[in-house]
């Protein structure tokens, strides 16, 4: 492959000059297995977290009580960024030894533990059963899944990347990375299928439990995908490298990467903002503050995230052409302009208008996918990439991801303005836009390391 952009400096120590990456343009049935575990585990990871939102309305009265629906949301929206806290140390724990031992077996302890945590929320007690037990409860599962998506979200990204031809790795990680936006819909179809097939007081009862306990057995065919998988040859060449020598992950990362992961951690806490305000609270959001019912909220977020679903990979293949910074740029503005015009269609009150700010909304999104969700893997090179990547990663994603839905939900609170979260998120991508355009973020397309 012929490229014209300059790649990213490598660190002098420990770079891989000589690591293989595939570059043949006929994928193996190793490479598709490959293809196909990253995005199961993609999908069963954010099918529990997306789950969590789509269910806030309903976990609020059962686990948070109040007299107040606006402050027993915000206590579910605190819960849901709770997991987020925990995944930079989930990251840093299973990035180290996956840079260690390898990405394969710490991926089927990461998709295991979510699979049993997000199962053992359909289990819980409620508050009206056990009191205050039932929010404490319901946090250490959050906890659980928190930490094992810390390695989760990166590992299966890092693994597809070393398999993936290196002309088309931004279509292989974009796939993966859209099978993040289906499990909303997945969950949001069952979630409306109750709740249209059982009254109220059936589904508040056992109905909302449906779909956690179903991560189980999703979480078991994943392991069953990845059973059939191997690690990359540049994972093997570099195992072996450092075999001879004391080796520490974590602190080799952060001698070589400490500037590459502070670029990632803004780069990637743009679209973390974006794709939580998109899978974990436009729905309790539209019911809110746009007056729609429940099942008009679930249909208008799940067209919007079929629609993220396809043009994701889109934007990895223009990503794949033309480099990832312009994508990274072009992104970065579009959500500045558009942030606010798509949460004032949103909170319109009408469904058709809710759908197409939806809509709207995932273009740009899927811009600066198809930049961001490369970069952030490509930028490292193998001998750290999973710690570097888990740590600055997960950090952006608790940052400002995890926090998005309940800055949002305490801004119109605040102000009363609905359209607030849209004003936040634009300040947001003009903050990044300066950070992309003004200092030396790399271009890695391209990069062999």
């Amino acid at each position: 492959m012929t490229t014209t952009q300059q790649p990213a400096p490598v660190p002098g120590p420990g770079t891989e000059t000589a690591v293989e990456f595939n570059t043949g343009r006929k994928s193996t049935g190793l490479q598709k297995r490959v293809l196909a575990g990253g995005s199961v585990g993609q999908f069963i990871e954010f099918y529990d977290f997306s789950l969590y939102g789509l269910s806030a309305v309903v976990l609020s009265q059962l686990f948070f009580p109040s007299q107040s629906p606006v402050v027993a949301l915000l206590s579910v929206f605190a819960t849901f960024g709770v997991a987020f806290f925990i995944r930079p140390l989930g990251g840093l724990f299973f990035g180290a030894l996956g840079d260690k031992i390898g990405r394969r077996k710490v991926l089927y302890v990461t998709l295991l533990t979510i699979g049993v945590a997000t199962a053992a929320i359909g289990l819980l007690p409620t508050y009206a059963t056990v009191g205050a037990l039932a929010p404490v409860l319901l946090v250490t599962c959050r906890l659980m899944q928190g930490f094992s998506a810390g390695g989760e979200s990166v590992g299966a990204p890092a693994f597809v990347f070393e398999h993936a031809p290196v002309d088309r790795r931004g279509f292989w990680l974009n796939i993966t990375l859209a099978a993040t936006a289906l499990p909303s819909v997945v969950a949001g179809t069952l979630i409306l299928v109750l709740s249209q097939s059982m009254s109220d007081e059936a589904f508040m009862s056992w109905g909302w439990r449906v779909p956690f306990l179903l991560a189980l057995p999703l979480a078991v065919f994943g392991l069953w995908i990845r059973s059939r998988t191997e690690e990359s040859q540049a994972f093997k060449q570099v195992a072996a490298a450092e075999q001879t020598k004391e080796y520490s992950p974590v602190r080799e990362a952060f001698r070589e990467n400490r500037l590459r992961m502070v670029q990632v951690v803004f780069v990637m806490g743009l679209t973390a903002m974006g794709f939580y305000f998109l899978v974990g609270y436009f729905v309790p959001f539209v019911q809110t503050s746009g007056n729609l019912t429940r099942e008009q909220s679930l249909m208008a977020n799940a067209a919007a995230l079929l629609f993220y679903a396809i043009l994701l990979p889109i934007g990895g293949i223009i990503g794949d052409k033309v480099g990832r910074k312009p994508m990274l740029i072009a992104g970065a503005a579009a959500i500045a302009v558009f942030a606010v015009p798509c949460f004032m269609l949103v909170t319109s009150g009408s469904l058709m208008l809710a759908i197409l700010g939806q809509l709207l909304f995932v273009v740009p999104l899927c811009i600066y996918g198809g930049g961001c969700y490369t970069f952030f893997v490509e930028i490292f090179t193998t001998r750290t990439r999973f710690t570097s990547a888990a740590v600055s990663y997960n950090l952006a994603y608790a940052l400002f991801g995890g926090t998005a839905p309940f800055i949002g939900t305490a801004l119109i609170g605040a102000t009363g303005n609905s359209i607030a979260p849209g004003i936040y998120l634009a300040v947001a991508a003009v903050i990044v836009l300066l950070l992309l355009t003004l200092t030396k973020v790399p271009e890695t397309r391209g990069n062999l390391h």
